[in-house]
């Protein structure tokens, strides 16, 4: 069994900064892509960006330039440094990992963090 957790979510007023992570714990052997999706009320949950193992990164067009993912390969984790936040990035967050496991390849879901952009 494999579990994510999510942090770093908050309120921010806009052109400010958050920085999310995501550790993943329980029986991994190795986990491939990593990354993070959104969804805010009434939208469909949507792509933010995507990291895999060796590091090659994907992006959502209304992100790009603005938000970097990253991960450590060593913790489990991964992470996304969102600069310039506007009021249409309020969603929730979740992180989501491709984990091998005893139980075999299996995509994990975080619970989510919110993030509000406002003044």
């Amino acid at each position: 069994q494999v579990q994510l957790v999510e942090s770093g979510g908050g309120l921010v007023q806009p052109g400010g900064s958050l920085r999310l992570s995501c550790v993943a714990s329980g029986s991994i052997i190795r986990i491939y892509d990593m990354g993070w999706y959104r969804q805010s009320p009434g939208k469909q949950r949507e792509l933010v960006a995507i990291i895999s193992r060796l590091g090659y990164t994907n992006y959502a067009d209304s992100v790009k330039g603005r938000f970097t993912v990253s991960r450590d390969n060593a913790k489990n984790m991964v992470f996304l440094q969102m600069n310039s936040l506007q009021p249409e990035d309020t969603a929730v967050y979740l992180c989501n990992a491709d984990i091998q496991s005893y139980s075999g390849i299996i995509p994990s879901w975080g619970q989510g963090t919110q993030v509000t952009v406002s003044s």
